[in-house]
């Protein structure tokens, strides 16, 4: 792995490896880890923001690398050393919560990737760092989904950019269909989230969980009134 990767642990290794499996679902993944372009930091719990001013730190860099070289193929992905006993609802509602942790910090500097919503209700709707819109991924020890099932809890960071590319070069749809293939066969059924972009909020996919129809995203961004609502 290369040398983005900080070892404090065993971790990101066992990330690699995860993603390495042969029956891993995602080949997107899959090209990022055999490119060297998976970035990976470790930090403690995910439950409380101890760790956010890092994250958010690191994310900026990973951003800026690739606005400078543009790769295709690269994530972002922080692995949270506990806890190890979240429900899928419980992990839902910490991931929200980390992800409007790094919001405020992020918003006194930056405003939100115009190309996307910012409205989690929205069809358009995608999470914006550095004015760079992301689609994540949480992975934790209890989810319901085996492509989701890592030892710990991790958000993984992918770019929306680079699905705009793939999409402009004819290769997106393709590789949605073999990952959507794989992972129902992985899984041993489809997932009941999925949806293109545009159709539906892809805030509902972030956690892993089959959320209800009726499910409202608990995260807000803050307003210019400075009003923000997070559970």
């Amino acid at each position: 792995m290369s040398s983005a990767v900080h070892r404090i642990s065993s971790l990101p290794n066992e990330l690699v490896s995860f993603i390495r499996n042969p029956a891993f679902p995602c080949v997107a993944a899959k090209s990022a880890v055999s490119r060297e372009q998976v970035d990976i930091m470790e930090a403690g719990n995910l439950l409380d923001g101890q760790y956010d001013l890092d994250i958010l730190a690191r994310i900026g860099g990973f951003v800026r690398n690739y606005r400078r070289r543009r790769p295709l193929f690269t994530s972002f992905a922080v692995l949270f050393r506990q806890p190890t006993d979240l429900t899928e609802v419980a992990f839902e509602k910490a991931l929200w919560r980390r992800l409007a942790g790094l919001h405020e910090l992020d918003r006194r500097r930056h405003g939100w990737d115009p190309s996307v919503s910012s409205d989690p209700a929205s069809p358009d709707f995608s999470f914006s760092l550095f004015r760079q819109a992301f689609f994540i991924i949480g992975l934790h020890p209890n989810s319901s989904r085996r492509s989701r099932r890592f030892r710990r809890p991790a958000l993984v960071f992918n770019l929306h950019d680079q699905f705009e590319r793939l999409r402009a070069n004819g290769s997106f749809g393709r590789m949605q269909t073999v990952i959507r293939e794989r992972d129902a066969s992985y899984c041993g059924r489809p997932n009941p989230m999925l949806a293109n972009f545009g159709d539906l909020s892809e805030a509902r996919q972030y956690s892993g969980r089959a959320v209800p129809r009726g499910w409202t995203c608990p995260f807000r961004p803050r307003t210019d009134t400075g009003e923000r609502e997070a559970a």
